[in-house]
């Protein structure tokens, strides 16, 4: 039997899930990456993470 580990839920700013084809991790541009807004509390674009996952390439 094959069990697949659910997805971590996205954030906001995620425009795929983490390991998806053709994205990428990025800093979030909401919090420049320190997962934290000026009055202390988690960022709600990325979730407190710091980093979103965006798409890659394009043309």
């Amino acid at each position: 039997m094959n069990e697949q580990k659910p997805s971590p839920p996205l954030s906001p700013g995620d425009e795929a899930a983490p390991g998806t084809p053709g994205s990428g991790d990025d800093t979030c541009p909401v919090c420049n990456g320190s997962g934290k807004t000026p009055d202390g509390k988690d960022c709600s674009y990325c979730g407190g993470t710091g980093i979103i996952t965006e798409g890659i390439g394009g043309g």
